[in-house]
């Protein structure tokens, strides 16, 4: 026994698997702790980081490595040309605070899916610092942080498997096992909702931050596992379970108990304990998050806790059967248990299962204890408004079902687990591919939801959007009525429905949805400033000040709100109260066409007509398809005796517009004066 105890020990004999009943290893016929296998004292952490068998070759886990990498890249890269689709959109595109590195560690408040998350927000300060809104980089950082997930989640199942040697004999099992987990997790498609929608970035460093958190606690690395687990803590409110996760892998697979589990290592807890702070603070801090998920909302918990048992067991059937993904499911909201009674019932016997495991310390429970922690903080009792279903929240969860099966394999086929693995990822690799191309534009993707989810009013809206965006106008009303028969409250329906019709001609039709608007949502800045200019254009240019009004008080940096309120007031015959609007909206954006030439107008009526020139000329260089900048430039050219000048400005504007008589007798004026 001495003799065996001076070589290098190789921890044998932990049951935890499918069979195991107890967390203790088996050296040389005795029965001891695990950590007297190590040599550890027992107050000292026992390190998760097992030698490897001397026959096993460095081979197996480098070709393992690169199946990995190949993987990757044959299931994504048709992902790199999807554009910024919804919550992109301003979380990123319309984000000041990625103009550099130091502002980005401040999201915006109202940020959406980066508020209260500055680690995810500093990756996208990066991204543009990198390629501008180049959307590529950006995909090609999500699926690196997606392939650093997929090999750490291999280095854990390929460490913690090679402790499993009664159950594991063969040298290269371990890699095969965790090769064939970490393979059906990489590419299934189920992934796309956290990989090539970019904004879900914040899902996948999330996961990647827990996945080496455990990484590091397994091979004995606790600074690298405290550091990630803080990381994460600045990337998804979700991260909060990670340190329940790492005592229970502890207690699983190290020492037994949570009693010995901590004791030994309660400095260490400590530590991951304390990570728990910094992500109060976050979330105490964070008033859009606050908006969004919580007990201050609409929903009651008993309801959302419905809903949620039937979001699992669907995840579930996705997980096994992923077909009809969908993008977005909208807020369906289930209010009475027998529309959920088998969910409840089938989740209730998962947990039971899972509960046991956990007892005996078998490796099945610890993996189910994963699956339902990772999905609590948004699947549970804790109502998330905005979303009450979506795909995203699977990514992590994925990997305890992706084990599962690479167990199932193993213990079914031995060395031909790996095989099986692949043939299964063959199919799901082809899945990801096709999956990625609903991404491929926005109307896309939206009318894939739409079809999917014909009841989804935030769908339909969207699908609304873009066809307004691609000038379909007709096709766009028709999808912003049944989002409106569907969601007859919804504000931002009535303001888009309103400026398509506005678009239109419809100006008339477009007023009423305006008001709708903003009796909704008064707070909107976007639909007091659209209400404005309706009635302007309506002729109640006084009834329109106010609601210029309120739009500047919402949002006092919005260059549109000031020149808006500035034709307001000399429509309504207060002229001079206009000038001082415009030079506002020209000092927050000093390219502001329309202001420039309001105030070119303005300056003319007050007899300014050389300092007008300057701006008509400003407007005209902002906005060259301008043809009215262009006519009033040459009319206030040519009152102040510069004709040639004049002559130039006409010619430019006639040949915007080459019928239009006014301008052809304009012309023929400052060429008979230029004599």
């Amino acid at each position: 026994m001495a003799a065996r105890r001076s070589a290098r020990p190789t921890l044998t004999g932990l049951r935890a698997g499918w069979a195991g009943h107890s967390v203790r290893g088996q050296v040389g016929g005795s029965d001891l702790p695990f950590a007297e296998v190590l040599k550890l004292p027992a107050s000292r952490p026992p390190a998760m980081s097992p030698p490897l068998p001397p026959t096993e070759s460095v081979w197996p886990r480098h070709l393992a490595v690169l199946g990995l990498v190949v993987a990757a890249l044959l299931a994504w890269a048709n992902s790199f040309s999807g554009p910024f689709v919804f919550d992109d959109r301003p979380a990123i595109l319309a984000n000041p605070t990625l103009a550099n590195f130091v502002t980005a560690l401040s999201p915006p408040r109202d940020g959406g899916t980066v508020a209260g998350r500055p680690l995810v927000n500093l990756t996208f300060a990066f991204n543009r610092a990198l390629s501008g809104t180049d959307v590529r980089s950006y995909h090609g950082v999500n699926l690196l942080i997606h392939l650093l997930a997929a090999l750490t989640l291999f280095g854990v199942v390929r460490r913690t498997v090679a402790a499993l040697s009664p159950r594991f004999p063969s040298p290269g099992s371990a890699v095969g096992v965790a090769f064939a987990a970490a393979l059906l997790w990489l590419v299934h498609p189920l992934q796309t909702a956290a990989v090539t929608y970019v904004i879900q970035r914040a899902e996948s460093l999330m996961a990647l931050c827990l996945l080496l958190t455990l990484y590091g606690f397994v091979r004995g690395w606790r600074w690298l596992s405290v550091v990630a687990c803080l990381a994460g803590m600045f990337c998804k409110e979700v991260m909060a379970v990670a340190p329940i996760i790492i005592l229970l892998y502890d207690r699983t697979f190290v020492t037994g108990t949570f009693r010995a589990a901590l004791r030994g290592s309660w400095r260490y807890y400590l530590a991951l304990a304390a990570t728990w702070l910094p992500l109060a603070w976050l979330v105490s801090t964070n008033a859009a998050r606050a908006g969004t998920a919580g007990f201050t909302g609409k929903i009651a918990p008993l309801d959302y806790a419905l809903t949620s048992c039937g979001a699992i067991v669907h995840y579930l059937a996705l997980a096994f059967w992923p077909r009809g993904l969908v993008f977005d499911y909208g807020t369906p909201l289930v209010t009475s248990f027998s529309a959920v009674g088998p969910q409840v019932l089938f989740l209730a016997g998962l947990v039971v299962v899972t509960v046991v495991g956990l007892r005996r310390g078998r490796a099945l429970g610890f993996l189910g204890a994963c699956f339902f922690l990772v999905l609590a903080p948004s699947s549970s009792l804790v109502p998330v408004a905005t979303q009450t279903i979506a795909e995203h929240r699977m990514y992590l969860p994925l990997a305890a079902l992706a084990i599962g099966v690479a167990l199932g394999l193993y213990r079914l086929l031995r060395h031909r687990a790996v095989l099986a693995a692949v043939a299964l990822a063959l199919p799901l690799t082809v899945a990801t591919a096709r999956r990625n191309t609903d991404y491929r534009d926005a109307l896309t993707l939206w009318s894939d939801t739409a079809q999917k989810r014909p009841d989804n009013a935030r769908a339909q809206n969207q699908v609304g959007n873009e066809l307004a965006l691609a000038g379909r106008h007709a096709e766009a009303v028709a999808h912003f009525e049944t989002a409106l028969r569907l969601a007859p409250d919804d504000a931002e329906v009535h303001n888009n429905l309103g400026n398509v019709l506005s678009a239109t001609g419809r100006a008339g039709a477009a007023l009423p949805h305006y008001e709708a608007s903003v009796r909704l949502k008064p707070a909107s800045s976007p639909a007091q400033l659209n209400l404005a200019q309706a009635l302007r254009q309506a002729g109640r240019a006084t009834e329109a000040i106010a609601h210029y009004e309120a739009a500047e008080s919402i949002a006092p940096l919005d260059a549109d709100a000031q020149s808006g309120l500035g034709v307001a007031l000399a429509e309504a015959g207060r002229a001079a109260e206009a000038i001082p609007r415009y030079e506002s909206a020209l000092r927050l954006k000093s390219d502001h066409a329309a202001a420039h030439y309001n105030l070119g107008l303005a300056l003319v009526r007050t007899n300014r007509v050389g300092a007008a020139t300057e701006h008509f000329r400003a407007a005209a260089r902002s906005d060259p398809a301008n043809v009215a900048a262009r006519v009033n430039l040459g009319n206030a050219l040519l009152l102040t005796n510069q004709a040639a000048a004049a002559i130039s400005e006409y010619e430019a504007a006639l040949r915007l517009r080459p019928d239009d008589p006014q301008i052809r007798a304009n012309l023929a004026r400052a060429r008979a004066l230029a004599r």
